[in-house]
């Protein structure tokens, strides 16, 4: 395997300084990473970006479409749906729907989740696009919204296709997307058990049972991928998510996921640097309104570290001047690079304006400009 390791952990007690940080652990499958949710920061990984077969990891995709559809009102939790020929006939999990007895959109997504359906899969899908088919064109779309460039879909549920295929980076991304987009929906991937139509049938994520910390996500299988787990455990603070494809096995998915885990949570920390749209300094704005604009982040700002090297990190800023009115909130400014105890940069973010600075008038910008010409002449 490929192996790669955040970069904090290639420069570990370079001078002697930063505190040791446990090898990764030997994973057993094809690819894998794990990685703080918070900060976004992989910190251990192998075939990144190979394309791999996410069998039911696909169900992901479709629960995020399902989740937005609820979001804007075209699906709505208690509204019944029919399974169709199609769905009806999938191959594979399937929470065993009956043509003759509509079900509800919060049982398919219990169903889809839980369950690992593939009828309700397919019956989400065609309610929201009219097709399956139609289904897998905004799946495509949304995962280059998401920015997951290495990936394409051409069905609901993960069934083998030689279309079909995504990274283990990618899925890393859709699962963040999910937890951050959608919080009032994630507790359904925590759920352990789901009966329909008299059919009780368990989460077959085992961390759920074994980890009170992990709350999530799914599962998947098929011959030719191999027993697949992306799961996610919050503890202290911190969210961990791991990705791991190609084991051998239910048992060994759910060991190899809880290595990786386990090592994340016990290595390294991910302080709070900055809250979302607290002012960290001003900027200088030429042919403005306003002569300056707070400089910050829309979201909050968090970065992994070495366990107990927080407190070394120093905060480097570098705005992009000189900056030109107009100037619109969330516009990127700059860069704020963290430097650990031995001055190596461990993290960089993009910084935005906070404020928006409107154009001067004329002689406001005349002015401005003959200030900024004086001083390209000194420069």
């Amino acid at each position: 395997m490929k192996k790669s390791l955040f970069l904090l952990c290639l420069s570990l007690c370079s001078f002697g300084v930063m505190a040791a940080v446990p090898p990764v652990p030997t994973i057993a499958g094809k690819a894998y990473l794990v990685e703080d949710v918070h900060s976004g920061q992989i910190l251990a990984s192998a075939n990144l970006d190979e394309r791999i077969e996410p069998a039911s990891l696909t169900k992901l995709m479709t629960a995020y479409l399902t989740f937005q559809a609820l979001e804007s009102g075209k699906l709505k939790a208690d509204q019944m749906l029919t399974v169709s020929e199609k769905g009806y006939k999938s191959e594979g999990s399937r929470m065993f729907l009956d043509p003759r007895v509509p079900a509800s959109v919060n049982d398919l997504i219990l169903g889809m989740i839980v369950q690992s359906g593939n009828d309700a899969c397919v019956t989400l899908a065609e309610a929201i696009a009219g097709s399956e088919e139609a289904f897998a064109v905004l799946m495509n779309q949304e995962a280059q919204r998401l920015g997951m460039s290495n990936s394409h879909f051409t069905n609901a549920t993960g069934l083998p296709d030689a279309e079909l295929y995504t990274t283990v980076r990618d899925l890393a991304t859709l699962s963040r997307a999910i937890q951050q987009d959608f919080p009032q929906h994630y507790p359904i991937y925590s759920v352990k058990s789901f009966t329909y139509n008299k059919i009780k049938q368990d989460n077959r994520n085992l961390l759920l049972y074994r980890d009170p910390y992990v709350d999530g996500m799914k599962t998947g299988y098929t011959a030719s991928a191999g027993y697949n787990l992306i799961a996610s455990s919050s503890r202290n603070g911190r969210r961990v998510l791991s990705v791991v494809v190609g084991t051998g096995g239910e048992k060994e998915r759910a060991d190899e996921s809880a290595k990786l885990l386990g090592w994340a949570i016990q290595s390294f920390e991910s302080p709070k640097m900055y809250g979302a749209r607290q002012e960290i300094s001003t900027a200088k704005v030429y042919k403005g309104a306003d002569n300056q604009t707070a400089v910050g982040f829309l979201q909050d700002v968090y970065v992994t570290v070495p366990f107990g090297e927080g407190k070394n990190l120093k905060p480097i800023l570098q705005l992009n001047e000189p900056l030109i009115a107009p100037i619109t909130v969330g516009q990127k400014i700059g860069t704020l690079s963290f430097q650990d105890a031995n001055g190596q940069t461990v993290a960089t973010r993009d910084v935005v304006a906070l404020n928006e600075v409107k154009a001067a008038g004329w002689f406001g910008r005349w002015w401005d400009g003959m200030i900024l010409w004086f001083k390209s002449l000194l420069a």
